[in-house]
């Protein structure tokens, strides 16, 4: 073969490998093209399916514990001095003017202020027989005050002797701690009763010694430009003066000044009648948000027995009570505190330890019981409980559920039996 004709046949041949590669090229994109679409296709149907398959519901999970419970009534309050006296004229006549500001202190006996009999009191023979009557009057009410420092002298006591007895029981088994809790409630309520009684007794004295001194001007035992010096009848604080900035003339029986002994507050809060009936005396109580640094603790020392009538804001009838509330805190933690000052009151009316509680917000009403939503593997699954105690915080569960349990907290209307959930 000549050499042209090899030069031919080499580009012909170089010519149609040409060809065949561009066309395996031309194939090879195709299938590509193909095999993107048919890629892209599929994650298109996938996207739709996805979008129309059931979401899990975004929900609170809670656990089921155990632990210590309390249940307790919560109110606000107002504190009130316990010992208060109102120092009133004992007779007509004219005043000075009283020197003394709400909030200074006062000593037993320190003069507060001096009244001059307006007329002459030899002449006034009904004041002289209202006088000889409220001295009769005082000197009873001496007696009786005395009887009851004595009653409460003799209840102190025996309620001290059956603490110490308590005491004793307790260490051999034979009483237990409530006992002891009762008996130590009863010792302080008897404490402040004595300490009461002979407020009352010092009050009935000063009372005494102001219907004798008047008397003594309206008989003529001394002049009538002397006058008479009313004192405080106990040491403590000047809460009113009634007759501020005025000196002039008095009639008999006029309130003037009064004072209190301020280490001795109760505090009184007006209760639902319906949570009244689950409070009783001794009940622990804690006094929050007082403004001072910390909580304060007292105890319920009266339920009173008798209701009244309130209409609340929302313009409802509401039966309420007054529970009356001693405070065991020392002194020198809430000294800050005054007479009519408001406080917030948490009384306890149910304490248990080692308790199983849930979120009291899980639990609803389902025909007819109590139910919860429990979470297992993702999904909510509608179970009843039995629920005993609860408080606005936890709910104590008797049966249906077991500790480390997953409730939904808030279940709302999408929530229901059988669909999955999940926390964000």
């Amino acid at each position: 073969m000549s050499e042209d004709s090899k030069n031919t046949t080499s580009r012909a041949h170089g010519a149609e490998a040409r060809r065949l590669q561009a066309e395996r090229k031309r194939k090879l994109a195709k299938l590509i093209k193909r095999l993107v679409l048919g890629v892209v296709a599929v994650l298109v149907v996938a996207g739709i399916v996805i979008s129309f398959l059931p979401k899990p519901i975004i929900v609170d999970i809670a656990s089921v514990t155990r632990g210590d419970m309390r249940v307790t009534v919560d109110e606000d309050g107002k504190t009130e001095a316990k010992n208060r006296y109102v120092l009133s004229a004992p007779l007509s006549g004219n005043m000075n003017r009283i020197r003394f500001r709400a909030g200074d202190e006062v000593a037993e006996g320190e003069p507060i202020l001096r009244i001059v009999p307006a007329i002459a009191p030899l002449l006034d023979k009904r004041a002289k027989a209202n006088g000889e009557a409220r001295l009769a009057a005082a000197k009873a009410g001496m007696q009786l005050a005395g009887a009851e420092v004595a009653r409460a002298t003799a209840g102190l006591e025996q309620s001290q002797r059956e603490a110490d007895r308590i005491a004793a029981l307790v260490k051999t088994g034979v009483a237990s701690q409530s006992d002891v809790e009762t008996a130590d409630f009863l010792v302080k309520s008897r404490t402040e009763e004595l300490r009461a009684a002979r407020f009352s007794a010092k009050v009935r004295k000063q009372d005494e010694a102001s219907a004798r001194a008047a008397l003594g001007l309206l008989g003529g035992e001394s002049q009538a430009e002397e006058g008479l010096d009313i004192v405080a009848p106990v040491s403590g604080k000047v809460l009113r003066v009634l007759r501020e900035d005025q000196e002039g003339l008095v009639a008999a029986g006029a309130p003037l000044v009064e004072i209190a002994d301020l280490s001795a507050l109760e505090i009184t809060v007006d209760i639902l009648t319906a949570d009244a009936v689950h409070i009783r005396p001794g009940a622990k109580t804690r006094i929050v948000r007082w403004g001072g640094a910390g909580d304060l603790v007292g105890h319920v020392r009266r339920v009173e027995p008798s209701a009244f009538t309130r209409i609340s804001a929302l313009g409802v009838e509401e039966q309420r009570v007054f529970v009356i509330i001693d405070i065991d805190s020392p002194k020198d933690q809430w000294e800050s505190l005054g007479d009519g000052f408001r406080v917030e009151v948490e009384i306890s009316i149910w304490e248990g330890s080692d308790v199983l509680t849930a979120p009291a917000s899980s639990a609803f009403r389902h025909e007819g019981k109590w139910a919860v939503y429990q979470v297992v593997d993702g999904v909510a699954k509608l179970t009843h409980v039995d629920i005993g105690h609860r408080n606005d915080l936890r709910v104590e569960i008797l049966a249906g559920l077991s500790d480390g349990a997953e409730v939904v907290a808030y279940p709302s209307d999408r929530v229901v039996d059988g669909v999955e959930v999940a926390t964000e």
